[in-house]
């Protein structure tokens, strides 16, 4: 059976300089406050190689264990553009895709989120955790 995956796009504004908020994403230091990150849980690794082809590996640990976020990156074009796989292999050995496109605006930086070949049961849930995601970020910049 197939099984047709959504693609869900998020925007947000930022007061900080899209330099800022592009290193935010490939900055172990600060992924780790805001990639992830949920009230109940600790960021307990957080490794990136910022470089077309090289992964990143987040980890959370909260009630329910230890949960690897995984990827590799495809496209690091600072400070506009973010493109890496996905995955979270403790629910799925599948990959998704992650496109950030951000753009520099006189007040800050406008920012795109694009994530593709989302599984319909799993569309809200993505979308509501990219949401939180995209909050943390601008606390993590004092936004």
């Amino acid at each position: 059976m197939n099984v047709e995956k959504k693609s869900l796009t998020l925007n947000k504004s930022f007061g900080a300089s899209a330099e800022r908020v592009f290193d935010a994403w490939i900055n172990p230091e600060t992924a780790r406050k805001f990639l992830f990150a949920t009230a109940t849980g600790e960021i307990i690794r957080c490794e990136i190689d910022a470089r077309a082809g090289g992964k990143f590996t987040i980890t959370r640990r909260d009630e329910q264990g230890e949960t690897d976020h995984v990827g590799e990156y495809e496209v690091v074009d600072r400070p506009r553009r973010l493109v890496f796989t996905f995955g979270v292999p403790r629910y799925s050995p599948d990959s998704t895709r992650v496109s950030i496109e951000i753009v520099a605006t006189e007040s800050g930086c406008d920012l795109t989120l694009t994530h593709e070949g989302v599984l319909p049961e799993w569309a809200e849930k993505s979308k509501e955790g990219w949401m939180m995601i995209l909050g943390n970020l601008g606390r993590a910049l004092g936004d």
